[in-house]
């Protein structure tokens, strides 16, 4: 009974903290139509055919409030997706039968379409990644109203570490303002965390997870720090030791967490991965490019004005499908971490096109170290949880990319 836990808290609290509209539309837009969705994938990539992500995540602006270190969103920059790409580029996706979305930025409530774009489609989920110092009650009404908006809200540690970490003051208790926005809407709140080594002691114990539980956040995704971009902080970068920490972490305490707990990084064995690597995701920048991910700010594939050409591009992207060959082939982790000199190399000789505002992506990518990444040979853990490892094995990691 206790590896079920976390999952009877997780249902008993959905059940009491969200409308029972928004609660419907998680289990049929995300859960049911995922559920579709990735046998749909696995069949694609099983049989050879035309390949489609089962995911792709949005970065639907460069615009930010904040100017936080390590991030690798141009500040300042002016990029943007017009109202008819986004439009194009969920309408296309649906069409592949993928209804789920990652809304990021910049911050994406500065972006003045959001709520009349995602409006459109009501059949779809999107999880809206935000640092939440502008989720207002008026906006936390607003994607109530939408009942399909899951708010991803950033905390990158407690007072001194978020002012430090986000360049700004009193970044903590704003953000903390828009997660009780978002719990007296009645929303289903995430929270997540990029962990370095200057936030690793605050945000990775038990007492952050009550926190946050207590706030009214329903789950708590962990990302391993990356120090790319404009003003990469490589000291900050977490050494073996402490990701295998963090991995202990998760595993152990999605038994009895009072909220759950989410990552990208593992499967069900404890093997790393990179979702990009197995197609599972890729991601689409603010100039329209199509981008392995996020933090890998070079392509050579771009949308067209409404974005209808989103499943061609996929389809025919030497660029993309060259680079999920070379990082199946090199590594299961990370390739910007573990290996850059490589990366680096590959969009070189592809010829890749920088996609930023700032334009330094190149000379960034040529000052990168070799760092530790999750790929934890002959140290992995595997999931302690009964449901985490069949959710894994069966529902996302199940693709066999790596042999």
């Amino acid at each position: 009974m206790k590896q079920y836990t976390t999952l009877l808290k997780f249902g008993i609290r959905a059940m009491r903290d969200t409308s029972p509209r928004i609660l419907w539309k998680f289990v049929r837009n995300f859960g049911l139509r995922n559920m579709t969705n990735i046998r749909r994938f696995e069949k694609r990539q099983a049989k050879g055919l035309p390949f489609f992500p089962a995911f792709v995540m949005i970065s639907i602006t460069e615009s930010c409030n904040l100017a936080c270190s390590g991030c690798w969103v141009s500040y300042g920059g002016k990029k943007k997706l017009s109202c008819r790409q986004v439009d194009g580029i969920i309408t296309s996706s649906k069409k592949k039968g993928s209804y789920f979305f990652g809304i990021l930025g910049g911050e994406p409530l500065m972006y003045p379409e959001l709520i009349e774009v995602l409006s459109k489609h009501p059949d779809c989920y999107f999880q809206l990644f935000t640092n939440g110092t502008l989720l207002t009650e008026s906006i936390a009404m607003q994607l109530k109203k939408l009942g399909n908006v899951t708010p991803m809200i950033s905390i990158e540690g407690l007072e001194e570490e978020s002012d430090a970490r986000r360049r700004k003051d009193d970044v903590f208790r704003r953000t903390l303002d828009g997660v009780r926005a978002c719990h007296k809407a009645r929303l289903l709140i995430g929270a997540a965390a990029s962990i370095g080594k200057s936030n690793f002691e605050e945000l990775v114990n038990r007492d952050y997870l009550r926190l946050l539980a207590k706030e009214g956040v329903h789950y708590l995704w962990y990302y391993i720090y990356r120090p790319i971009g404009a003003e990469p902080k490589v000291e900050n970068a977490l050494d073996k030791d402490q990701i295998l920490q963090l991995r202990k972490f998760i595993v152990e305490e999605r038994i009895t967490a009072p909220l759950q707990l989410v990552d990208a990084y593992w499967d069900d064995k404890g093997s790393a991965l990179c979702p990009g690597a197995v197609g599972l995701s890729h991601h689409i920048s603010p100039a329209g490019a199509l981008e392995f991910c996020p933090p890998l700010q070079m392509a050579k594939d771009f949308i067209n004005e409404d974005g209808s050409n989103l499943s061609e591009l996929f389809e025919k992207s030497d660029f993309l499908a060259g680079l999920r060959k070379l990082t199946s082939e090199t590594s299961r982790g990370c390739i910007l971490l573990e290996n850059p000199e490589l990366a680096l190399r590959y969009v070189e000789q592809q010829k890749g096109v920088d996609t930023t505002s700032r334009g330094t992506v190149l000379q960034e990518m040529q000052q990168m170290p070799q760092l530790a990444g999750h790929d934890l040979k002959g140290e992995e853990i595997p999931e302690k949880s009964m449901l985490f490892r069949f959710i894994k094995k069966h529902y996302f990691f199940g693709f066999g990319a790596y042999g």
